[in-house]
């Protein structure tokens, strides 16, 4: 499957903010605006100015809406999602080309809150996601203790961890001991 760039980053952003969220034993990411500037300036969310409780809790709630959307069972139920996210975002597109990027799409409006940007651009890359039939690539990590959220953006779709090195590599290491232990008896 072939993304571009700005897609990429998108899908990552949202993956990471997904994942902000507080789980198994896990801090919420995002508890305060410390969180929130960390967010920003780590996945380098252009056009942020200064941010205040207001911000950090419309982002909360778009972390909540596209948590909804990994948990979508089907493509409808997705579809219904990502319009009301977008729609709510007041998108906006324009072609830029900067940072050293060639051109691509921003969805946001100029001056939009960091709320209603990331709304906007990463809701497009899950509505690209929709539209291209693989909105089954949305997942969450089979591990029992895990559930982060991840895009499987393998060849033939059959990625089950979010991390093969950590989550992937403890179940099968639990598994071999498992099967070692029932042979010795």
């Amino acid at each position: 499957m072939l993304i571009p760039h700005d897609t990429r980053i998108a899908l990552e952003t949202v993956v990471d903010l997904v994942n902000t969220a507080p789980d198994g034993g896990q801090d919420d990411a995002l508890a305060d605006l410390a969180g929130l500037y960390d967010f920003v300036r780590s996945h380098n969310v252009s056009g942020v100015g200064d941010l205040g409780p207001r911000d950090l809790k419309a982002v909360r709630g778009v972390r909540a809406r596209f948590a909804e959307i990994f948990a979508a069972p089907d493509s409808r139920t997705a579809a219904a999602l990502v319009n009301k996210l977008v729609a709510a975002a007041g998108t906006t597109p324009q072609l830029t080309d900067h940072d050293g990027y060639d051109w691509h799409v921003h969805y946001f409006a100029p001056g939009a809150s960091v709320a209603d940007h990331l709304a906007a651009d990463c809701g497009m890359a899950l509505a690209f996601m929709v539209v291209a039939g693989e909105e089954e690539r949305l997942r969450r990590c089979e591990a029992p203790d895990c559930g982060r959220a991840f895009v499987d953006l393998s060849r033939n779709r059959s990625r089950r961890y979010c991390d093969s090195r950590t989550c992937g590599n403890r179940l099968h290491v639990a598994a071999y001991r498992a099967r070692r232990k029932e042979a010795a008896g």
